[in-house]
């Protein structure tokens, strides 16, 4: 187990927590933060890029013209790659990117990412995020005496009054913890969880 301090939103400790040693220290291996990566990466591509081939052009099948005796070179149909509005030789054609990686690599490489953040100093656990009002004003006070300027925050439930205070603040990500994932754990410089959280996600990587 780790000992590591929870803070309040005026950044005062009011006491203390554990983090068990299975998510939030095990070795990390780059290959498997890469893997995860790139097939969620991969997954938010549309792969709809098509262009018409010969097959699909709508152009006469007569020949052009007779096959000798012209002096120009033979064309069989208006609808070849080589013809100004014929059909494209090789284009795209819609497809999808999806690279598939098994649940047990995906928590692995959940467990890697939220080590990474407790390794370097750049995980905060913040015993309850409820702010009085909906203002980005009050909501940028909480990260300034914070010190972080790119921040991932991750909640239990739904916050409605951080999710609103924190839409209009480019640099600041809210994620409810069933949406925790790989690529905005190493997006994020650093990283906020409500401590009601935690219990969710060791939960959920452990089983």
């Amino acid at each position: 187990m780790t000992l590591i301090d929870v803070y309040n939103l005026r950044k005062e400790k009011i006491s203390e927590t554990e983090l068990k040693d299975e998510i939030f220290s095990v070795p990390v291996k780059e290959h498997v933060l890469h893997e995860v990566v790139v097939s969620q990466v991969n997954r938010r591509r549309a792969g709809t890029a098509a262009c018409k081939s010969r097959s699909l052009v709508n152009a006469s099948t007569r020949k052009l013209y007779r096959q000798k005796g012209t002096g120009r070179a033979r064309a069989g149909s208006a609808s070849s790659p080589t013809r100004r509005g014929g059909g494209v030789a090789f284009g795209p054609q819609p497809r999808a990117y999806v690279k598939k990686v098994s649940k047990k690599v995906r928590k692995a490489a959940l467990r890697m990412a939220l080590s990474d953040k407790l390794t370097g100093s750049q995980l905060f656990i913040v015993e309850d995020f409820s702010l009085p009002e909906i203002k980005t004003k009050s909501f940028v006070g909480v990260m300034r005496r914070f010190d972080v300027t790119k921040a991932l925050i991750v909640t239990a439930d739904k916050n409605e009054k951080l999710e609103k205070s924190s839409r209009n603040v480019p640099w600041v990500k809210v994620l409810r913890s069933e949406g925790l994932n790989v690529y905005d754990l190493l997006k994020f410089d650093h990283l906020f969880l409500e401590k009601p959280a935690i219990d969710r996600i060791e939960e959920a990587l452990i089983s």
